[in-house]
């Protein structure tokens, strides 16, 4: 996973191929190492009379050597990816995101809840031009197998500092981009992916949400089908849920290649936009014990606030110098 290519369409993916070359590095070391110490002995059999030590060239060489291979190994432990499960289908996550104070503590505080995940592919979608160095190498230090994309929003619909953040549509371009990766690079054939068993579209409850403790699909106890939503804020949307309340069966979604998020819907009816197109009420499958447990929160890190830092940048100073936060 050390190594990251980039094709024409600035997208950042991960090969076993890439695996395999280094580990053939590492095993030419490992050969190089044995034969020199082989011929020193050889060399040392052949003088009994007058035993010689390496020179001290040949000792700095091997000092060398030692310090590349215990880098290598160790990059090749770090960055070893986990092999999917046969048995379990493939968990696609995707997450836009953009720089910010925060950006690396959520995505690090992320990508530890998704190693707890068998089976998962985590695609990050940068709101940039480029794929910055910070999430690349975060990613590549994760050990979750993922896709790196970036796609920035068009200027006239990108938040300002001074803006709130629901003002505008967020996540759009990046969303679409994910899934415009997923249509290109997996088939509905050999990949199977999504919450696990949904066949579908599968719903479940969100916590701490639209100003509620919960929002949740409500559930018929009789046909077990989904009969409505309690949610507070425009029930009158087609789907009321939350961006974080559902996942589409990777089959469902391969087989509607317009279905997209939009900036032309009304804010707050972005989910309704994507699962109208491919989903009617009565196909949603409720998850989390009927949609009775509650797995998901809607949280948001408090932006830092930070007057010393300010006053260190006044005088031409950070406290960040050299180091990423």
């Amino acid at each position: 996973m050390l190594l990251t290519i980039f094709d024409n369409n600035s997208k950042c993916n991960i090969t076993s191929q890439e695996m395999g070359f280094k580990k053939k590095i590492l095993a030419i070391f490992i050969i190089v190492v044995f034969l020199i110490f082989w011929f020193i002995s050889l060399h040392n059999r052949g003088e009994v009379n007058r035993p010689q030590l390496p020179s001290s060239d040949l000792l700095l060489e091997l000092s060398s050597l030692k310090d590349k291979l215990s880098k290598m190994s160790s990059d090749c432990h770090r960055d070893k990816l986990p092999e999917y499960e046969a048995h379990l289908p493939v968990i696609y996550a995707v997450t836009p995101t953009y720089a910010r104070l925060v950006q690396k503590a959520e995505l690090t505080r992320l990508s530890h809840t998704f190693l707890l995940v068998p089976n998962l592919h985590w695609i990050v979608v940068e709101d940039a031009e480029g794929p910055s160095s910070l999430v690349m190498k975060l990613l590549q230090h994760s050990k979750l197998n993922h896709t790196l994309l970036h796609k920035p929003t068009p200027k006239p619909q990108k938040l300002t500092e001074k803006e709130d953040h629901w003002k505008k549509h967020r996540g759009v371009d990046q969303r679409n981009e994910a899934l415009q990766w997923i249509r290109e690079n997996l088939d509905a054939e050999k990949n199977k992916g999504v919450m696990r068993w949904t066949k579908r579209v599968s719903v479940w409850p969100v916590g701490l949400v639209g100003g509620m403790m919960v929002e949740r699909p409500l559930v018929d106890p009789k046909t077990g089908r989904v009969s409505g939503f309690n949610s507070g804020w425009r029930p009158d949307r087609l789907f009321p849920i939350d961006m974080a309340g559902f996942a589409i069966n990777l089959g469902v979604l391969l087989r509607a290649p317009n279905a997209k998020f939009s900036f032309k819907v009304e804010r707050g009816f972005q989910e309704s936009e994507i699962l109208h197109q491919l989903v009617t009420k009565d196909e949603l499958e409720p998850m989390a014990a009927n949609c009775t447990k509650v797995f998901v929160w809607h949280t948001r890190t408090e932006t830092p606030k930070l007057p010393i830092e300010q006053e260190l940048i006044k005088k031409g100073h950070r406290s960040d110098d050299a180091i990423e936060v």
